[in-house]
């Protein structure tokens, strides 16, 4: 089903192990362009207010308790590197009270032998938000609704992701580059499925005509996943390096920047819907997840900074995990944020590319400075 150019069909499972492979070893990070959270400036309130000890960071999104507005963006399964990985964050996700998604299950629903690699997310994170996850091509032309409850009851998950990724299927050399229908196939499983449907995009970001689009077609939740973190087109490029092809080395160098950078896409998407948003696309401290909330986000999500210390282990991960809560904390401390909702009011001024984009495109950034936090019977905007 995918093309062939410069070198023979690669098997899944193999593909997975590269991708995990360069993530570690290679730069695939975004590198012209940015995710606009430097644009993105809280107003720091000198009498906060409020003590560290009294933020409570807790937040009900998609029916579930989350100690901190953080779910692990989905990142891998299938192979032998990735039961390892999955486990190390499952364990530390469940002890945190946080959510993770897991990756494509295509291949589990293949090669059945290899469902043990997701299976373990469940075993290690029996309370968790857990999140499973197959491609959009997948659903258009491959998988009905009985498949996706397969791969549903694989983990107990709590919602079921569709991720969305032209530009990598458009890169790779097996890529899937079929969408036409995927709309109206996101439309009819939604009224099938046991659990929520949450959209993911890949890299690339969500635009407000596309949210708009899938909020009408019924799912619970947007993941934006904008441009500036990992750029799934480099991730492809090292592989075509690799393999001597040409043609999609350098297609994969010219694409290394595209998309919508990721505080733009959560503007968009949120000034354009009324569900539940996940901030993920570059965010890669607990500082960028304080500004995907003030920006309107529900909890934000990131990979790339977990896969590494996955590979050591849960504590790891953890470790990982608590300093971005740490700082997600001091953030809120230094706005009097007592809580999300709090965070969510907290007044923000956004200057450069990111206002110049959300001006032209005709968003609201203007009122996001005008907030006045609601706490202490103060006027709000």
């Amino acid at each position: 089903m995918g093309r062939e150019l410069g070198g023979e069909r690669e098997p899944i499972k193999e593909r997975k192990i590269d991708h995990i492979r360069i993530c570690l070893s290679k730069n695939v990070e975004a590198k012209n362009i940015t995710t606009g959270f430097e644009d993105v400036f809280f107003i720091h309130r000198a009498l906060p207010e409020i003590s560290m000890d009294d933020i409570d960071l807790a937040t009900d999104v998609f029916g579930y308790r989350f100690s901190a507005p953080i779910m692990i963006s989905s990142i891998t399964g299938g192979t032998d590197e990735a039961l390892k990985i999955n486990a190390s964050i499952a364990e530390a996700v469940e002890e945190l009270g946080l959510g993770m998604g897991v990756g494509s299950q295509r291949v589990a629903l293949e090669n059945p032998s290899v469902e043990r690699t997701y299976a373990i997310v469940r075993k290690k994170a029996p309370n968790a938000f857990i999140a499973a996850n197959i491609g959009a091509p997948q659903i258009i032309r491959d998988y009905k609704v009985k498949d996706l409850e397969r791969i549903i009851d694989m983990i107990e998950a709590d919602a079921l992701i569709i991720h969305l990724n032209p530009l990598q299927e458009a890169i790779q050399p097996e890529g899937e580059t079929f969408y036409h229908g995927a709309l109206e196939k996101i439309s009819r499983i939604v009224e099938g499925l046991s659990v929520p449907m949450i959209v993911k995009e890949a890299g690339s970001g969500v635009s407000a005509e596309d949210a708009r689009r899938l909020e009408k077609a019924g799912i619970a939740g947007i993941d934006v996943a904008g441009a500036g973190g990992t750029s799934w087109a480099a991730v492809e490029f090292y592989r075509a390096r690799k393999r001597g092809n040409h043609l999609t080395e350098k297609t994969g160098e010219e694409f290394w920047d595209w998309g919508i950078p990721t505080a733009v896409s959560i503007v968009e998407v949120v000034q354009s819907v009324n569900i539940p948003v996940i901030a993920s696309g570059g965010i890669r401290s607990g500082l960028d997840i304080a500004k995907a909330i003030g920006l309107g986000a529900d909890l934000a999500g990131f990979a790339l900074p977990i896969l590494e210390p996955a590979t050591k282990g849960a504590e790891e991960v953890k470790k990982k995990l608590e300093m971005f809560i740490h700082q997600l904390a001091t953030s809120m401390f230094l706005v009097g944020a007592s809580s999300i909702e709090d965070l969510k009011n907290a007044p923000i001024v956004v200057l450069g590319r990111t206002a110049e984009w959300l001006r032209i495109r005709g968003f609201d950034i203007e009122s996001y400075a005008r907030r006045l936090n609601v706490r202490r019977g103060q006027m709000k905007r």
